[in-house]
């Protein structure tokens, strides 16, 4: 009987309305779901545009305010009494240092951090980047180092006062050979000496060849100092190899917008990049930055920023 019915019920005629109702309202179910389709599908293209007509210009200005934050870059280290006791044992000259930093901008408060002591953070920015790779270049000299008795510095086959980073010290109030390794300003471990060698040896810069446990230039001997300073005061690996990729970036700002547009071409914003890997000999050495400037010489906006190796 059930099936009988079943069977009339199919056999039964649609009236006409009801077919013309039924396919109405498919294409209207069908049409509004093809229109937030589209309306996605023309958001995703927008957005893809937008990014793709953004100027090679704008982008490195762009690039250029990730890498050299006009506020500078803050680290979490102190200044403490460190600038006071390098003019203690005489690798600051203070009276040298004015004629040199007091006539820039900012530079008379500059100078209070070698006097005293200071519960400061340890600041870089574009104003004071000279400063800072010079006193931190006499830290890295002045400090009781292994990497300094040890390393390439004694053994490389050079006589050790013949590099930039020793004979070009001339701000000191002793010769720099005097100052070479001399005064326990920070006192390491030798766990701590340990992890300074194995941070300096994977950190190089782009003014040559050489890791940071062969500090032959002011920035090698620098990035010395404050590895030192860092390792000392606890912190992580991690957060040294950030705090020198941040010091190297306003050392060096040319190269280092050149590796952040380098990255940005192969997608990887600057805040994603790994400091390890950026400050490794791949990319920071100076065959490393030579090949990235080669990938990216095509960029305009690409301007020379400068950078040297002199006090």
């Amino acid at each position: 009987m059930k099936k009988t019915t079943f069977k009339k019920v199919l056999t039964k005629a649609v009236p006409l309305w009801m077919v013309f109702f039924i396919v109405l309202n498919s294409t209207m179910v069908m049409g509004i779901a093809q229109y937030y389709l589209l309306r996605q599908d023309l958001q995703k293209n927008l957005q893809a545009f937008a990014k793709t007509t953004q100027s090679p210009e704008e982008l490195v200005q762009v690039l250029k305010k990730q890498v050299l934050p006009q506020a500078g870059y803050r680290t979490s280290l102190k200044w403490k009494d460190l600038g006071k006791r390098l003019v203690e044992v005489g690798a600051i000259d203070v009276k040298k240092y004015e004629e040199i930093f007091v006539s820039e901008a900012d530079g008379q408060d500059h100078m209070k951090y070698l006097n005293g002591n200071w519960d400061e953070n340890i600041i870089i920015n574009e104003k004071n980047s000279r400063f800072m790779v010079n006193t931190l270049w006499a830290l890295g000299l002045a400090n009781k180092s292994k990497v300094l008795d040890e390393g390439p510095m004694k053994t490389g086959g050079t006589e050790t006062g013949n590099f930039a980073s020793t004979g070009g010290w001339t701000l000191g109030a002793k010769p720099a050979m005097e100052i070479y390794s001399s005064a326990e300003i920070i006192p390491l471990t030798v766990k701590q000496q340990e992890l300074v060698k194995k941070i300096a040896e994977n950190v190089f810069r782009p003014c040559c060849g050489n890791s940071t446990a062969f500090p032959d230039c002011n920035h090698g001997m620098a990035a010395l100092g404050y590895i030192e300073w860092a390792v000392y005061n606890g912190l992580t690996e991690n957060e040294i190899y950030k705090d020198l990729l941040a010091f190297n970036s306003f050392w060096f700002p040319q190269n280092y917008l050149e590796m952040a547009t380098f990255f940005e071409k192969q997608g990887t914003k600057w805040k994603d990049v790994n400091p390890q890997l950026a400050l490794g000999r791949d990319y920071s050495s100076a065959q490393g930055a030579a090949r990235i400037k080669q990938s990216v010489q095509s960029v305009p906006g690409l301007q020379n920023q400068g950078g040297g190796c002199s006090v």
